[in-house]
C-alpha cells in the first residue's frame, strides 16, 4: 500500500506541476537568481567530470553535482553566488538496500519535482551474467533535500535496452510529457562507414565502435519508459560530412578506435529545440561540444554547421583540452552560462569545472565564449 501510494502522489505532483517546469528547467531554462556578475576564474577548483548545477529556490543556493570524489557514489558543492563553492558531503552512495550499482557511478542530473529531488545517474549494473564489461544502465534517486541522502527510487535500472547506457538528460515538453535521452555505449557496437574504412585500410583499427545518443519518453511515474527509444545522433558515416573531421578527432589522431556522440543536453528556446552533445574520447585532448536543432523533441535533429562551438584552444596559444560534456545554467537576466569540465597545462590529467558564458545570436545560432581561464 505504501509503495501504490507513493506512485499515485508522483503522479499528482507530475499532472499539477509539468507545464510549470517545462517553463522553468528546460523549456525556457532554469530561471536562477543569477544576475549580472564576474564569473569566478577558469578552472574552478572542484575535481568533477560531467558536471551539473541545480539552482534550488527553497535554499537560494547552487548545488553542484558531477562524477568523481567518492567512490561508487556522487558528492555535492553548495554555493550562495557561484564563485565560492563548499564541499557539502557525499550526495549519494551505493552502500543502501537497494543499490543496483557496483561501480562506474557517472554523469548524474538532479531536478527537483515537487518537494522532491531526483537524482538520475549511470552505474555498472550487478546483474551482469554475462560479465560484461560494460553493463551500464541509468537508474533514479530520490532525496528530500539536495544535498541527499539519495536512495535508490527502485533498487533497479529505470530500463534495459538491450545494450550498455550513460549520461542520462530529461526534458519537459510542452505537452506535459517527460523525455530521456542517453547516450548508446560504443561497447561491442562496431559501425561501417567510410571513416571506419579508411582506419582499416590505413592498418589503424580493424573496427570503429560508435556511441549514439537516443530518445525516449519517460512513464509519469518514472516507473519506465513509453515505447522504443528513438536514434536521434550519431557520427557521420561519410568523410564528406562537414561533421566527420571534428567527430572523428580520436580515431584519425590514432588515439582510441572510437566515436562518441555523448553527453546530450536538451532545452527549447522560441520553438526550436537544441541538443548539445560531446564527439571524441573524454579522457583525450579532443573532447569537443557540438549541437543540433529539431522542431520536434525527438527529431529529427539537424547539426550546426558551426560545429564544434567548444573545442580545445591550445592551437591559438591557449592551454585548455579535453573540453565537453556540458550542461546549461540560465539566469532571471537572461544571460546562460555553459558548465562543462576540461583540463590544462598546469592541471593536468585531472578533469575541472569551467563556467563560460553561452549566446545564443539573433539567426538562432550558440556560440560559446570559451574555454577561458583566468586562474
Amino acid at each position: 500500500m505504501m509503495k501504490k501510494n507513493r506512485v499515485d502522489s508522483l503522479k499528482t505532483i507530475a499532472v499539477r506541476h509539468f507545464l510549470l517546469f517545462t517553463m522553468l528547467l528546460m523549456g525556457q531554462g532554469l530561471l536562477s537568481k543569477v544576475v549580472a556578475q564576474t564569473l569566478p576564474g577558469n578552472p574552478l577548483n572542484i575535481p568533477f567530470g560531467d558536471p551539473y548545477i541545480l539552482f534550488d529556490a527553497d535554499s537560494s543556493k547552487y548545488y553542484m553535482f558531477g562524477t568523481g570524489g567518492t567512490p561508487n557514489g556522487f558528492v555535492v558543492y553548495s554555493s550562495n553566488d557561484l564563485k565560492d563553492w563548499v564541499h557539502s558531503g557525499v550526495a549519494y552512495s551505493n552502500v543502501q538496500e537497494k543499490a543496483w550499482g557496483i561501480k562506474d557511478f557517472w554523469a548524474p542530473e538532479v531536478y527537483k519535482w515537487g518537494d522532491k529531488y531526483y537524482m538520475f545517474y549511470s552505474a555498472h549494473w550487478k546483474d551482469n551474467p554475462n560479465n560484461e564489461l560494460e553493463n551500464y544502465k541509468i537508474g533514479v534517486a530520490v532525496s528530500d533535500k539536495p544535498t541527499g541522502p539519495f536512495e535508490d527510487f527502485t533498487g533497479a535500472p529505470l530500463f534495459d535496452p538491450g545494450y550498455p547506457i550513460i549520461d542520462a538528460n530529461v526534458f519537459i515538453g510542452d505537452n506535459g510529457k517527460m523525455y530521456l535521452y542517453y547516450s548508446r555505449c560504443c561497447y561491442k557496437h562496431p559501425v561501417e562507414s567510410e571513416i571506419a574504412q579508411w582506419a582499416k585500410d590505413k592498418g589503424m583499427y580493424k573496427e570503429i565502435e560508435e556511441s549514439w545518443v537516443y530518445g525516449v519518453e519517460l512513464k509519469s511515474d518514472l516507473s519506465g519508459v513509453v515505447g522504443k527509444p528513438k536514434l536521434l545522433l550519431r557520427p557521420p558515416v561519410k568523410m564528406n560530412d562537414k561533421q566527420a573531421e571534428w567527430e572523428s578527432r580520436s580515431v584519425t589522431s590514432g588515439e582510441i578506435n572510437r566515436r562518441w556522440t555523448e553527453g546530450s543536453y536538451l532545452f527549447k528556446h522560441n520553438d526550436t529545440y537544441y541538443m548539445m552533445y560531446s564527439a571524441n574520447h573524454f579522457a583525450g585532448e579532443n573532447y569537443a561540444v557540438g549541437y543540433a536543432t529539431s522542431k520536434s523533441p525527438l527529431g529529427p535533429f539537424k547539426k550546426s554547421t558551426t560545429n564544434p562551438i567548444l573545442q580545445k584552444n591550445t592551437s591559438n596559444g591557449g592551454d585548455v583540452t579535453g573540453t565537453g560534456h556540458n550542461s546549461l545554467l540560465f539566469a532571471a537576466d537572461g544571460k546562460i552560462y555553459c558548465v562543462y569540465h576540461a583540463r590544462t597545462s598546469k592541471t593536468g590529467n585531472q578533469r575541472l569545472v569551467f563556467i563560460d558564458p553561452l549566446e545564443i545570436t539573433k539567426e538562432g545560432q550558440l556560440k560559446i565564449h570559451g574555454p577561458s581561464t583566468s586562474n
